[in-house]
């Protein structure tokens, strides 16, 4: 019986180490949507919204692995932070309010995830 509250502990201690890195892939998730959706039938001088659609997958990738701890967490997370960095690139170049908000939030999600990385 023991060892089962252990092994819940260490799960809790280990998901609270990845609070910060899921709050800020939730919220890139979020705002990479709402440009997605925002972005719907207007031109585009780049790869956005479809950068969107990709990051919003790689965010939502990235928060499984570290709620499930799977043994390529790191590796999950470099690669969420380079989609989301690119992502900023090119919402940046828009002078829409959703893409800039998108841009920052793709920023700080990628700093997160760099640091979980690290």
């Amino acid at each position: 019986m023991m060892k089962e509250r252990e092994i819940n502990i260490k799960l809790e201690d280990m998901i609270l180490n990845y609070e910060k890195c899921i709050k800020a892939c939730q919220q890139c998730l979020i705002d990479c949507q709402n440009c997605l959706v925002q972005m719907l039938g207007k031109e585009s001088i780049n790869d956005c919204p479809k950068c969107c659609l990709l990051c919003i997958d790689a965010c939502s990738i990235c928060i499984k692995f570290m709620i499930a701890y799977g043994p390529l967490t790191k590796e999950y997370c470099l690669l969420c932070a380079q989609i989301c960095e690119w992502c900023a690139e090119q919402c940046e170049q828009h002078d829409h309010e959703h893409c800039k908000v998108c841009a920052a939030s793709c920023l700080t999600c990628a700093k997160e995830c760099r640091e979980m990385a690290a």
